[in-house]
């Protein structure tokens, strides 16, 4: 099925075709305008990669692997779908914000600091490690918890600060219906969740063939992740777990019932990521 720009951006909720907020631009961050007819274009491609992490627990790691290492803010970003026993005891963390968004089942936190909570689907957790703090994240007790986790660099005056958590049920996360699609913000103008970095997250469902279009502003990280499905996105397919990095400006996609993608952007800080295991200095 095919759909005009015309098309695409009627059929969608004012919030879902806003551009991101543009603020300035980390010191050593290029600024990369859009090409002159508007369109954002792919710079990379991604196929996440099997792996194991924790104690035995599954995922597919985005990156950082061998054609990323890192995309400014983001330091990690993984699709995980673990069951019992596996999972992730206690370990620890410096120097960045671990975020979990929950797409099924359930996950459980515990840490040093006298958190316990549990999320399910639709559910987030931030884990603002600041400067050092250990905890544990472990599956519920269904065939597939799924979801994805972001590890999130922090600004070097926020390195220092003191941990810190914040979890949030499903059933607080903004959701809107409409024409063929179900938008959910993650993170972003409409979500409670407040990470300290600027970052826009989208999860995107298609419920019918639909089409959605989303603006990359100049100067922030942007990727594009399918969870489900195929999608077409600026005239190219796009495979499930599969992901791209894209450019400054529209970004312009279709996709059939059942295709479910991650829109995920940030403005970088600017600064080296110096990734050590569970610690980013």
């Amino acid at each position: 099925m095919q759909w005009t720009r015309r098309q695409i951006l009627r059929t969608l909720p004012a919030a879902a075709v806003a551009p991101a907020i543009l603020g300035c631009e980390g010191k050593g961050t290029p600024v990369v305008r859009p090409p002159k007819d508007g369109r954002s274009t792919i710079l990379a491609r991604l196929a996440a990669r099997a792996t194991q992490d924790g104690a035995g627990a599954n995922l597919h790691r985005v990156f950082p692997g061998p054609d990323l290492q890192h995309l400014d803010p983001f330091v990690l970003f993984d699709d995980f779908d673990v069951t019992e026993p596996a999972g992730f005891p206690e370990h620890p963390h410096r120097g960045f914000e671990a975020f979990t968004y929950m797409i099924a089942g359930s996950f459980h936190h515990r840490d040093n600091l006298g958190n316990d909570s549990e999320i399910g689907p639709g559910g987030t957790q931030r884990f603002n490690s600041g400067a050092g703090a250990r905890h544990s994240e472990m599956p519920g007790p269904s065939k597939s918890n799924r979801g994805m986790q972001l590890w999130v660099n922090l600004a070097a005056a926020d390195k220092s600060m003191a941990p810190e958590y914040e979890g949030i049920a499903g059933r607080d996360m903004p959701v809107v219906e409409r024409d063929g699609l179900r938008i959910r913000t993650v993170a972003g103008a409409q979500s409670p969740v407040r990470l300290r970095t600027q970052v826009e997250i989208l999860d995107v469902e298609m419920l019918a063939d639909a089409g959605f279009a989303r603006e990359v502003a100049p100067g922030h990280s942007a990727a594009l992740y399918v969870l489900d499905g195929t999608i077409e996105l600026l005239g190219e397919p796009v495979l499930t777990r599969s992901a791209v990095v894209l450019g400054a400006g529209a970004a312009e996609l279709t996709g059939s019932a059942g295709a479910r993608i991650l829109w995920l952007t940030g403005r970088p800080h600017g600064q080296p990521i110096r990734q050590r295991g569970p610690f980013v200095d």
